[in-house]
C-alpha cells in the first residue's frame, strides 16, 4: 500500500492578483508548502506520503474555455497561458519536491488532474499505479472545480481518496459546499 499527495493547480493565476484569483489561494500555497517541507524533512510528525505530485493548468489555446465575456461556468477569463507568469506555481509553494507534474488543458478545457499528462505523455492514473499507489490525498485550488474533478476521477479510478479541505481554497461557499456533498456521495473522504 502506498499513499500519494496530489497538489492541484496552485498557480499564480488562481491566487490573489491572478486573472482568475480565488480568495485564500496564496495562504493555501503557503500551507501546502509547510506540509511539503515537513514531508521532505521526514522525522516525527511528517506526513506519510510515498510520493507527491502536482497538476497544472497548461493552456495554449483551449478554445471556448477562454472568453472575454466569461460565464464562469463553462468559460473563463484567459488564465494559465503557457509561457506566462500566471501559469507558474505560486512562489509560496517553492521549492516544489514534486516527483512529477501533470499538465492539463493545452487545447481544451480540463479540470481533473487525471486529464493531465507528464511531459512524456503518461497519465496520472497509470503513473500512480506503476508506483503501487492505492490511496490518494488531494489538495489545492479550487475546491469546487479542479480539486472536485480530480477527487471524483481519483475515486472512479479505484483509489481510496481523501480531500484535505484545510489545504484547499474554494471559489464560493455555496459551490464549495455542493462540491463537498458531491464528493462525499461518490465515496471521497473529506478531511
Amino acid at each position: 500500500m502506498a499513499r500519494a499527495l496530489i497538489v492541484v493547480d496552485v498557480q499564480n493565476d488562481f491566487c490573489e492578483g491572478g486573472s482568475l484569483a480565488v480568495a485564500g489561494g496564496a495562504r493555501v500555497a503557503a500551507d501546502i508548502n509547510e506540509v511539503l517541507h515537513r514531508w521532505s524533512a521526514g522525522g516525527a510528525g511528517a506526513p506519510a506520503y510515498d510520493v507527491v505530485v502536482a497538476t497544472k493548468d497548461h493552456h495554449v489555446d483551449p478554445g471556448d474555455h477562454w472568453s472575454f465575456k466569461p460565464d464562469y461556468a463553462d468559460s473563463w477569463p484567459v488564465h494559465c497561458k503557457v509561457g506566462t507568469e500566471g501559469a507558474a506555481f505560486h512562489p509560496n509553494l517553492d521549492p516544489q519536491p514534486f516527483a512529477e507534474v501533470f499538465f492539463k488543458g493545452a487545447h481544451e478545457a480540463a479540470y481533473s488532474g487525471f486529464e493531465g499528462r507528464t511531459q512524456s505523455g503518461e497519465g496520472l492514473a497509470d503513473w500512480l499505479r506503476r508506483r503501487g499507489v492505492d490511496e490518494v490525498d488531494v489538495c489545492g485550488i479550487a475546491t469546487d472545480h479542479c480539486v472536485r474533478a480530480t477527487a471524483l476521477d481519483s475515486a472512479r479510478a479505484g483509489f481510496d481518496t481523501r480531500v484535505l479541505t484545510a489545504l484547499c481554497a474554494g471559489v464560493a461557499p455555496e459551490t464549495t459546499a455542493a462540491a463537498i456533498t458531491e464528493m462525499t456521495g461518490a465515496g471521497v473522504e473529506i478531511a
